[in-house]
């Protein structure tokens, strides 16, 4: 999941070398906290988080087929 996670990103953002994805696991609950450079964080989020809400729906899905719940921060 972690590789898809970054592919996305990496696709939104112009600093690639920015990006860093944390993976924090416990039981059937995964977080991914997400960090980017400060100026590609309004391309993550998108306009009225958008982009941050349909990212967090493909993760839903991908969390249901493994039976995880899975959650997405983006950190600043």
């Amino acid at each position: 999941m972690k590789d898809i996670l970054q592919t996305i990103i990496e696709s939104l953002v112009d600093d690639k070398s920015q990006i860093q994805i944390n993976q924090k696991e416990e039981d059937k609950n995964v977080v991914f906290e997400v960090k980017v450079a400060h100026e590609d964080m309004g391309r993550v989020i998108g306009k009225e988080g958008r982009i941050a809400k349909a990212i967090r729906t493909i993760f839903k899905a991908v969390g249901s087929k493994e039976q995880k719940k899975v959650t997405i921060e983006f950190v600043d």
